[in-house]
């Protein structure tokens, strides 16, 4: 008799995302699923590990993914994302921050970072003016309702 294969559990996966915000401009990372054939993107971060705060989980993914220190971060609002990528369901609750790059230069605007987790290219990340996500034929920003969420803040 042959092992049947086990399926992996879902779960909720709970991640911390920072924006950095310029002006009208926001740092986001560019993705695509190819079962959709949609390119989408979202503001960079990561997984919170066990033991971890979700402040401590933006340093630590914005430094591994693209080499870079954050500065004067500031807690937004949290998101649930219920989703599928890559024709695989997904659930996760998104910790959301405003932060700045301490480094200055990651302030230009045609800025074009590859981010990266142990070598592996992940996304392309660039500045992104947030009218770039308006409208009809505009491409999605994750996880919905984060452009509602900064319209907010900003109000």
């Amino acid at each position: 008799m042959g092992k049947k294969a086990k399926r992996k559990k879902a779960r909720i996966r709970p991640l911390a995302i920072c924006v950095f915000r310029r002006d009208d401009k926001i740092f986001v990372a560019r993705g695509y699923d190819s079962h959709k054939g949609e390119t989408f993107y979202r503001p960079i971060g990561g997984k919170i590990e066990f033991g971890e705060r979700s402040s401590e989980t933006v340093i630590r993914e914005v430094r591994e993914e693209i080499g870079v220190e954050v500065t004067d971060l500031a807690y937004l609002g949290a998101l649930e994302n219920i989703f599928s990528f890559e024709e695989q369901p997904g659930h996760e609750i998104l910790f959301i921050y405003d932060g700045e790059f301490r480094d200055p230069a990651m302030n230009r605007d045609d800025l074009e970072i590859i981010g990266r987790d142990d070598g592996e290219i992940l996304y392309e990340g660039s500045w992104k003016p947030l009218d770039f996500f308006r409208g009809d034929e505009a491409p999605p920003l994750y996880p919905r309702g984060l452009l509602e969420l900064l319209d907010a803040a900003s109000a």
